[in-house]
């Protein structure tokens, strides 16, 4: 698919027609990354709400198709909104929310913030960096799917008043992250710029608690004390266990010899639960631990510092929270198994 990586679409608040009949019928009128805006009553103040910058991740699209079609004329947000809808050709490949970036392209929430690349995927980055930038925002909500089933669930660069008030408003968890990966939400645009996990993308609470996140965005005037009506559980410090190189990833109920790498197949089952010591996660092949990476801040391989071998079940060695585990090949092997914090990193 040829990709003309200069263009943007721009929507002043849309009527019914511009919006279509539906959210996909929406997605396919569009034809490049697309921004809304909506007057607000108070015409100096800016939210942005980013969405689908991974294609197969549509509660974002689908709250905003929501609450932009439910929004009367008489009706006003508390202040302007810009809505940015970012990966339109991913998510409208043939079948419509499958692909979290094209065969051929890259994942554009690796792209970000970065100087030295200034074509193709980076270059659509830093339009959307600019869109952001343009309008001064005093807040930042990137809205996300899960890769496999799971809780809602924030995630933001730093912890203070902001971040615990805007997960408070979608979700009880704030996972407080220092991997740095291109992401959109550890770009500083002079506010608080935080990543809504909405949950799995084929289950209808995930579209809920955006839409009812999102209505909270329009309709609030103040968001800074959210979190004192909204209990937040913090976890600090997640790492990402990462299958080395190409070794052989699969899922099974039973240990079934395979080379490489099996994990359990409910692994996704774990997302946000407390995983035990020597609670088994899956099994590896002869040459164990080697199979994994699991980096600290500093980069370095610190697997064998919180996993361990029984036989060749794969192990914790200490307690630990999962989450973003997920049954999907692709995105575990060129992204990660799933990210982890040690029990004791949970704050209440």
């Amino acid at each position: 698919m040829a990709i003309d990586f200069n263009e943007l679409c721009y929507l002043k608040d849309p009527d019914i027609d511009a919006l279509k009949s539906d959210y996909e019928q929406f997605l396919l009128s569009l034809y490049a990354p697309t921004i809304i805006d909506v007057s607000g009553k108070d015409q100096q103040r800016t939210r942005v709400i980013t969405t689908l910058i991974h294609g197969n991740e549509p509660s974002g699209l689908i709250a905003t198709h929501r609450y932009l079609t439910n929004l009367k004329a008489s009706e006003r947000p508390t202040t302007n909104l810009r809505f940015i809808i970012c990966s339109i050709e991913a998510a409208s490949a043939t079948p419509n929310f499958s692909h979290r970036y094209l065969a051929d392209g890259l994942d554009l929430n690796r792209c970000f913030g970065n100087s030295t690349e200034t074509s193709g995927y980076y270059h659509r980055a830093n339009l959307i960096d600019k869109a952001i930038r343009q309008v001064n925002p005093e807040l930042v909500v990137d809205l996300h799917n899960t890769s496999g089933f799971s809780p809602a669930f924030a995630v933001s660069i730093m912890k203070n008043e902001m971040a615990l008030s805007l997960t408070a408003v979608f979700c009880h968890s704030l996972v407080l992250s220092q991997i740095r990966l291109g992401a959109l939400m550890e770009q500083d645009f002079g506010c608080e710029a935080i990543t809504i996990e909405c949950g799995g993308s084929k289950d209808s609470q995930s579209h809920e608690v955006a839409y009812l996140g999102l209505l909270k965005l329009a309709n609030i005037d103040d968001l800074s004390q959210q979190h004192l009506q909204n209990n937040v559980t913090t976890y600090l410090n997640p790492m990402r266990l990462q299958v080395n190189g190409d070794i052989e990833l699969n899922y099974a109920q039973h240990d079934l010899g395979l080379p490489g790498v099996t994990l359990c197949e409910h692994i996704e089952q774990h997302n946000f639960g407390q995983i035990f010591p020597e609670q088994m996660l899956g099994w590896l092949d002869n040459n164990g631990l080697e199979n994994l990476r699991l980096l600290d801040a500093n980069g370095v391989n610190v697997v064998d510092k919180y996993f361990q071998l029984r036989g060749n079940q794969l192990l914790p060695k200490t307690s630990i929270h999962l989450f973003m585990a997920t049954r999907n090949e692709r995105i575990a092997r060129n992204d990660c198994l799933f990210y982890l914090v040690t029990h004791d990193n949970q704050l209440a």
